[in-house]
């Protein structure tokens, strides 16, 4: 006796249906006007860069930090609407930016 016909022993009254299929889209990021700020900061010694200035939603913002942190396999975190990334990677993620077709503009240092 095969798994099928063993649990039709167990459950006579379930009824099979397909299982759905899941279509995921992919989800597009809000390209805004002005400009996101790329800086270079030291914070308790250590090296920063900072993203900051970006419009739209916090949970597509949150999505590009994630992004960016795998892209470039480094630890950060989204806090207080900016991306703080740890490490001097600005020219790094100022080309991942364009790419995706943000305006960056590149701040200190």
């Amino acid at each position: 006796m095969d798994l099928q016909e063993q649990l039709k022993n167990l459950f006579p009254d379930h009824i099979e249906s397909e299982p759905e299929e899941i279509l995921e889209e992919e989800h597009l990021l809000f390209i805004q006007k002005e400009p996101m700020i790329c800086k270079f900061e030291k914070r308790k010694g250590k090296a920063t860069t900072i993203i900051e200035g970006y419009e739209g939603t916090d949970e597509d913002f949150k999505m590009l930090a994630k992004e960016i942190k795998t892209k470039l396999s480094v630890g950060g975190t989204f806090k207080d609407d900016a991306i703080i990334i740890q490490g001097d990677y600005r020219d790094k993620i100022m080309q991942i930016l364009k790419e995706k077709g943000f305006k960056v503009k590149r701040v200190g240092g």
